[in-house]
C-alpha cells in the first residue's frame, strides 16, 4: 500500500471518463463529487465515534479529503495541525468537514491513527473507494489534502494544496476559495514589506527574550539592527541535536569575526544574534536543550512561536531563518548556508553569497571529475546545480546540501565535496 500511494501511477483514461460532466448544474457537481465518497455498496462514511454519516449529509459544505497514514511521520507531524484548525471552524459553526482516506497498511493501524482523528472516513475495508480517489486526485504523496468546494466549476473547485495552506494559514484560509487565498498573499506580501525584528518577536504580554547571562532577560528592541537568525529547533528532533553544535560553533566563529572587524575598522555593525524557537513537548526538554545553547530564546510555548513558525511556512526542523538588520527577511536556509559556508556566509547578504558562490565554482574547477569515497562502493561523480546536483541531504554527514557535491549516478548516493575520503581506485572492495 505505502509504494501503491507514494508512487501512484495516473490513469488519464480514467479521468477523461469522469470528466466527461460538461454543462452540468452547481447541484449537479455538488452531487458528483460527493459521490466520489460512496460507492455502490455504500452511501454513508464512518464518524470519529464510528456511526455512519450520510454522504448527502455533506451537502453544501466546503470537504477536504485527507489522504494520509500512520506508519509516515510527516503525517504523523501534520494531523494534529489538521485536527486543530478542524475543531476551531467546527466551533465557529463553519460549513467544513474533513474525509479520511487511509493508506495504513492493517486495519489496526487503520484503528489507532483513526482515535486522533474528529471527522469522518471511508472504511478501512473499502479498497476500491480508496484506490479510486486516489487516481481521481492524481494524489502522488502523502500527506495530501484536497478541497473541495460545493459549487462553481470543478477546475475552480478543486484545490490540492491543502496541506500547505492549513501550515501556513490556519483557520484564515478558511473557506479555501480562490479570492480568500488572493487576500492571504496579499496581507502576507504586506506584513513583509513592513517586518521588522520587534513586530515579530514581541506581543501584548511580553517584550523580552530568555537569556543564559545574569541578567535572564534581554529587552527584544536591543536586537534592532543586528543581523538575526531564528533558529526553529528541537530536542526531539535528531537531526537538530546533530546540527545545533555546528550551529553554536559558527554562532561563536561569527562573534569573533565581528570582534575582529570593530577593532581593525572602527565598523558601526551591531552584531549577529540567535533566538531560539522552540518546539520542544514540555518545559523540561526545553530548559535542558536551551541550557546547551549561548544564544536567546523565546519562553517555552509562548503563542509567537506558532505564529513565527506559520509566518515563515517552517515544515520541517531544524529551520534557521536570517533576518537583516532593518528587520527584513534575508533567507529561509541560514541552515544550509552554515553547512555551506561556515562562519563566512556572514552576513548572509546577497552580496556576499555572490563571493561565496564564485570563489566555491572556482574551488571547484581543481577537484577531481570523479572520485572513490571511502563510505560507498561506486565511483562518485562531481556534479553541480546546472549539471544534475541539487538539494540533498549528504550521506556522510546527515547535514543538507546544495550546489556542487560527488553523486553516484548508479543509486544516487551524494556527499559534500568536502566530505569526500578519497580511496586509491581498486581499493574500494
Amino acid at each position: 500500500m505505502k509504494q501503491e500511494v507514494l508512487n501512484l501511477e495516473k490513469n488519464k483514461k480514467g479521468l477523461k471518463e469522469e470528466d466527461a460532466v460538461n454543462g452540468e448544474s452547481k447541484k449537479d457537481f455538488s452531487s458528483r463529487f460527493l459521490s466520489l465518497l460512496a460507492s455502490k455498496d455504500r452511501d454513508f462514511l464512518l464518524s470519529s465515534t464510528g456511526d455512519q454519516v450520510k454522504v448527502s449529509d455533506l451537502e453544501g459544505k466546503v470537504v477536504g479529503i485527507y489522504f494520509s497514514a500512520n506508519w509516515y511521520q510527516p503525517c504523523r507531524n501534520f494531523t494534529p495541525v489538521l485536527a486543530g484548525v478542524y475543531e476551531q471552524l467546527k466551533d465557529r459553526g463553519c460549513g467544513f468537514e474533513v474525509v479520511f482516506v487511509s493508506s495504513d497498511e492493517d486495519s489496526d493501524a487503520f484503528a489507532s491513527y483513526r482515535a486522533c482523528m474528529p471527522w469522518l472516513a471511508i472504511p478501512f475495508s473499502d479498497l476500491e473507494s480508496k484506490k479510486a480517489l486516489n487516481r481521481r486526485f492524481q494524489v502522488e504523496g502523502i500527506p495530501c489534502l484536497i478541497i473541495l468546494q460545493p459549487d462553481d466549476n470543478e477546475d475552480e473547485s478543486t484545490l490540492r494544496e491543502g496541506v500547505e495552506l492549513i501550515y501556513r494559514y490556519g483557520v484564515r484560509a478558511f473557506p479555501f476559495t480562490k479570492q480568500r487565498l488572493e487576500e492571504l498573499e496579499k496581507e502576507e506580501k504586506e506584513k513583509h514589506e513592513n517586518q521588522t525584528i520587534t513586530k515579530l518577536l514581541i506581543n501584548h504580554n511580553r517584550s523580552f527574550l530568555l537569556s543564559q547571562s545574569i541578567l535572564k532577560q534581554v529587552e527584544v528592541e536591543s536586537l534592532v539592527g543586528r543581523t538575526i537568525g531564528l533558529y526553529f529547533s528541537a530536542q526531539w528532533c535528531l537531526p537538530c541535536l546533530r546540527f545545533t553544535p555546528k550551529l553554536i560553533s559558527i554562532y561563536h566563529k561569527i562573534k569573533q569575526v565581528i570582534v575582529e572587524k570593530k577593532r581593525a575598522a572602527d565598523s558601526k555593525e551591531e552584531g549577529f544574534e540567535i533566538v531560539f524557537v522552540s518546539s520542544d513537548r514540555d518545559r523540561a526538554a526545553f530548559d535542558s536543550y536551551f541550557g546547551t545553547m549561548p544564544w536567546l530564546a523565546l519562553p517555552f510555548g509562548d503563542p509567537t512561536i506558532k505564529n513565527l513558525t506559520r509566518y515563515f511556512d517552517v515544515q520541517g526542523i531544524p529551520c534557521l531563518v536570517i533576518l537583516g538588520p532593518d528587520g527584513k527577511t534575508l533567507t529561509k536556509h541560514g541552515r544550509n548556508l552554515i553547512n555551506l559556508y561556515q562562519e563566512k556566509a556572514y552576513p548572509f547578504t546577497k552580496a556576499q553569497l555572490e563571493i561565496l558562490e564564485k570563489q566555491r565554482n572556482e574551488e571547484a574547477k581543481g577537484l577531481p571529475v570523479t572520485e572513490h569515497h571511502a563510505g560507498h562502493r561506486h565511483e562518485l561523480t562531481l556534479v553541480s546545480e546546472g549539471s544534475g546536483g541539487g538539494p540533498f541531504i549528504c550521506c556522510e554527514c546527515d547535514e543538507q546540501g546544495s550546489g556542487w557535491a560527488y553523486q553516484c549516478i548508479e543509486c544516487g548516493y551524494e556527499v559534500h565535496t568536502k566530505c569526500v575520503k578519497a580511496v586509491k581506485r581498486g581499493s574500494t572492495g
